[in-house]
């Protein structure tokens, strides 16, 4: 496992312009890891204790629809974050996420991002603001998908 710095997460999209101060904060939270195809990265209503930047791979976001199987939200790509229920009490995970291909992620764990956004109220703010800017994307799309989904006669895409 290589040890994550502040000059790696500079060269992530979503972290670009971060002063390397706020950098160092999240490396030091911050991990490699791999999960195989198939895999279950998160549960609809578990635990939100970690959050993930996907490298390379794909994801699917998917929700519980009762009686039915989960419903494609979304699908997660390299340069995205996956996962903001980590942010907001009570920490859990507002969808399910599975890997279609073997996944290569930069995973952070949400307790010590927290305390260091609490630590630094400008690592806070900034990061409040990027991962608005990704709930905002992701609402667009589960919108436009479920409004495919409700005109699909077969009920599936």
């Amino acid at each position: 496992m290589t040890e994550m710095t502040a000059p790696m997460l500079a060269a992530q999209p979503f972290f670009r312009g971060m002063s390397a101060e706020q950098l160092a904060a999240l490396a030091a939270a911050a991990e490699d890891v791999v999960f195989p195809a198939g895999h279950r990265i998160m549960e609809d209503g578990g635990h939100a204790g970690r959050f993930w930047l996907i490298r390379s791979g794909h994801v699917l976001l998917d929700a519980r629809v009762p009686g039915d199987v989960p419903v494609i939200i979304d699908s997660i790509g390299i340069g995205e974050l996956l996962g903001w229920s980590w942010m907001l009490p009570p920490y859990r995970w507002a969808f399910g996420a599975v890997c279609v291909t073997e996944v290569e992620a930069i995973q952070f764990d949400a307790a010590a991002v927290r305390a260091a956004g609490a630590a630094d109220p400008a690592l806070g703010y900034e990061l409040t603001r990027r991962v608005l800017h990704v709930v905002a994307r992701r609402l667009r799309g589960a919108r436009t998908r479920l409004a495919a989904r409700s005109v699909n006669t077969a009920g599936r895409y």
